[in-house]
């Protein structure tokens, strides 16, 4: 036997290299799994607490990998308690809610406190709202409660241009918002309509989320942005601080001493087509919807 090795290992000494490479690889990635499972994976064995971070940065436009994350975290028994770190400005309508929902839902299982850093304002202070916490730091911009729907009228120019539209459509608001013509009082009542419920909902979530009277939001909810400061004094946030005193703030909520994990996400994922596509977007502009209501 160690006579035909040694041979094999003589004949082929790139082969035999390789195989004792490939073994001492897989041995030592097997006790990494081993360790890792003991000391971080195996609840039954040595169970360990978690903290759980949410980053939600940027324009809401699709919560779907938000979303995700928080399911994530809300699933983990190991996870005691989550911080929100918001860095957003404000969004799309229905994102923002599907954050919110997500948030709420959460808030009912485990300890979540919010830590708003630049700006945390219209939809992002939205999705903050369900938090048991909400921490800002004092020149924080945050709060402007409201929502704003952006029409455009090009028709001189188009007539400049000798570009005339001719449109046809199933019913008389079916056009409404075109940017070839002025709208109607009977349009813009429309759109005022649908702005003011998507109003009444912000302002219905946001009471509840920090259980506070609805005439009283209703009154802060007239766009106006605030410092955080400001937002403490008018009962919007709980506490000034940064990120740090959050995470401490959270600790006590949770029960967590010093021994804990810290698992963050979503993780940011961008493909190759998926920058480039965001670089020539010409679709979403020639294609896209000819108004959309956002939180800003």
């Amino acid at each position: 036997m160690e006579k035909s090795r040694a041979k094999f290992s003589q004949r082929h000494p790139l082969i035999f290299g390789f195989l004792l490479i490939f073994a001492a690889v897989v041995t030592f990635m097997l006790a990494m799994a081993v360790f890792n499972y003991l000391f971080f994976d195996g609840p039954r064995l040595r169970p360990q607490p978690k903290i759980g971070v949410v980053n939600i940065q940027g324009l809401i436009t699709d919560s779907r990998e938000i979303v995700q994350w928080i399911h994530r975290l809300e699933e983990d028994d190991a996870v005691r308690g989550v911080l929100l770190r918001i860095n957003s400005p404000g969004g799309m309508v229905a994102p923002s809610q599907e954050v919110y929902q997500a948030v709420h839902a959460l808030a009912q299982q485990k300890s979540v406190v919010a830590s708003l850093g630049a700006v945390a304002a219209s939809g992002g202070y939205y999705a903050a709202s369900p938090s048991h916490r909400i921490v800002s730091n004092p020149g924080t911009l945050t709060a402007s409660i409201g929502v704003k729907a952006t029409l455009t009228n090009v028709e001189e120019l188009m007539r400049k241009l000798g570009i005339e539209t001719q449109a046809i459509y199933s019913g008389e608001y079916k056009d409404a918002g075109s940017m070839a013509r002025p709208m109607t009082e009977e349009e813009r009542a429309y759109f005022q309509s649908l702005v003011d419920d998507m109003h009444d909902q912000f302002v219905e979530d946001v009471a509840r989320g920090r259980d506070m009277d609805e005439d009283r939001v209703r009154a802060l909810a007239d766009g106006r942005a605030m410092t955080g400061r400001q937002a403490l004094e008018a009962g919007l946030v709980d506490e000034l601080g940064g990120m740090r005193e959050a995470m401490q703030i959270l600790q006590e909520l949770a029960e967590v001493d010093k021994k804990f994990r810290i698992v963050e996400g979503p993780e940011e994922r961008v493909s190759l087509l998926r920058w480039i596509l965001s670089e020539f977007s010409l679709g979403d502009k020639l294609y896209g919807p000819k108004w959309i209501f956002t939180y800003e």
